[in-house]
């Protein structure tokens, strides 16, 4: 039977936390086979690491969240490295830059995305990437940082098309997540319908996001089914593809994780 994977969780986060064991009978459930947990920042990292390390069908990444403005912990490339070490970490992120929320000089933003993409290309693990009313910016760096070395995913994907093909000549996949169920979400939907499927993958980025018919109350992973319906939908092909494309997708790019 073939399953999905939700490709960016929190399940660190308090609202999911507190009984990992009925979320992980959901996922099953809900033919959810796997889920990656994405860092936010180091102070939270340890205990996301150990909810993944009991489990496994969780992976972790690690990484310091672009909109994380005052953290005591900076992630230097070192401490990156190290934490990257682990063999249940198969990606460094979230990172990436969000103009959405701060304002003044966000350089210290750029800079701590360097050092993320530094690690990942040193460590041979892909990057998740977070970007929000930056995208121009995202890309540029990526491009004078040579991240196309060890590719990644954009996760959460909302921009627009232009955006998307540039991602993808970087060599970068594409997730979407529940927002592509959104009935407004046109402009989104119209991309999930021309990202090559062999680019293609499926999230939840629960807590949050909750796809239809679920909008509004606390996303989990198992939800990540809803997401793969409307897209195969959107592209007129089965359920049944997507589950196997973006299940296969995730593996070849995330090539650590045990299947």
């Amino acid at each position: 039977m073939n399953m999905l994977v939700d490709s960016h969780c929190h399940l660190d986060f308090p609202e999911l936390a507190a009984d990992i064991p009925k979320l992980l009978k959901t996922m099953q459930e809900n033919r959810v086979g796997w889920a990656l947990c994405a860092g936010v920042t180091l102070e939270r990292f340890p205990a996301m690491l150990a909810i993944v390390k009991a489990h496994p069908n969780l992976f972790a990444a690690v990484g310091v969240h672009p909109d994380t403005e005052e953290t005591a912990r900076e992630a230097d490339l070192e401490t990156l490295l190290k934490l990257a070490d682990d063999p249940k970490v198969v990606a460094i992120g979230e990172t990436g830059l969000d103009y959405y929320r701060l304002q003044g000089d966000l350089e210290w933003q750029r800079v701590r995305f360097r050092t993320h993409i530094r690690a990942s290309i040193t460590c041979r693990k892909p990057l998740i990437i977070h970007t929000r009313s930056a995208a121009d910016d995202t890309l540029r760096v990526l491009r004078e940082e040579g991240a196309e070395e060890v590719g990644g995913v954009f996760h959460c994907f909302t921009e627009d098309g232009d955006v998307a093909r540039q991602a993808l000549d970087l060599g970068f996949h594409i997730s979407f997540s529940g927002i592509v169920t959104f009935k407004n979400a046109v402009e989104l939907k119209s991309v999930a319908k021309f990202v090559p499927l062999d680019r293609l993958l499926v999230e939840t980025d629960s807590p949050y996001l909750a796809p239809v018919p679920y909008r509004g109350k606390t996303n989990q992973p198992a939800y990540v089914f809803h997401v793969a319906e409307e897209i195969a939908r959107l592209r007129e092909v089965s359920l049944e593809t997507i589950m196997t494309t973006t299940t296969d997708n995730f593996f070849r790019l995330f090539n650590q994780a045990t299947r």
